[in-house]
């Protein structure tokens, strides 16, 4: 691709991420004078009203949320049939290729990334909005170790009425989901195996998971508790909230 101008300001470079919904490339703003990214919706979508608009929902419900462990959106734009969202670069690797090189990973380290992540997930749901897709190919590690919880793609932003009645509920699968990020953490693996995601929520619903110290030395017996109690199969055992997690996560 030819370097790109995008809306006469925004430079592309090179490819650097490439996902279902969208494209995402390294960019010079020429304006600022600063490296960024831009995420671009993929033209297949870009006829779908529906997904354009969900595209923008999540560049608008991200920019709202000003946090150090969340990546920035700076602008949203179009541009003939391009839509687009400007994001801040983040030079590092992504929570998927740190577990495949490390783990199992140091314990501190792992309570370490928990927390930030965390800490992201409280600010989003003080402003109403879930981030309902909470794994390690969304959470981005700098080299300075700081944490960056990416792509609100499939946040949602969600009214009052729901989350006075069902804000428990989504927590707690928020904090279900962190339990298993941990535990991939700790171990190198999930904690069930299946072919697609209905026989691993089968697995969850009917076996118990295999307590990380059976599968590794060395993890402190607190910090398993936090796992095993995040990703407990009832869901009114988990935790409920980020404080509660870091609370836990604090001892």
């Amino acid at each position: 691709m030819a370097s790109r101008l995008l809306s006469g300001r925004y430079e592309l470079i090179e490819k650097i991420g490439d996902g279902g919904m969208a494209v995402v490339y390294k960019a010079k703003d020429k304006l600022l004078n600063r490296y960024i990214a831009v995420k671009i919706l993929r033209p297949e979508f870009t006829k779908d009203a529906t997904f354009v608009e969900n595209f923008k929902r999540e560049s608008q419900a991200a920019a709202g949320l000003s946090h150090p462990n969340i990546v920035s959106v700076y602008d949203v734009g179009r541009e003939g049939n391009i839509n687009y969202i400007v994001m801040e670069l983040i030079e590092g690797k992504t929570l998927n290729e740190l577990i495949d090189e490390e783990a199992p990973m140091n314990y501190k380290r792992v309570i370490d990334i928990t927390k930030q992540v965390a800490s992201a997930l409280r600010i989003a749901h003080k402003n109403k909005i879930i981030h309902r897709d909470v794994k390690p190919h969304n959470i981005m590690i700098t080299e300075d170790g700081v944490v960056k919880l990416a792509d609100f793609g499939i946040a949602k932003a969600v009214n009052d009425a729901t989350l006075s009645t069902g804000s428990k509920i989504i927590g707690s699968v928020h904090y279900f989901s962190l339990g298993i990020v941990m535990y991939e953490m700790l171990t190198g693996k999930v904690p069930f195996e299946g072919d697609n995601p209905v026989t691993i929520a089968l697995k969850h619903i009917n076996e118990e998971v295999t307590p990380p110290s059976e599968l590794v030395g060395g993890i402190p017996p607190a910090l398993e508790r936090a796992v095993l109690k995040a990703t407990d199969k009832f869901q009114t055992n988990r935790y409920k909230n980020a404080d509660e997690l870091l609370e836990d996560l604090d001892n």
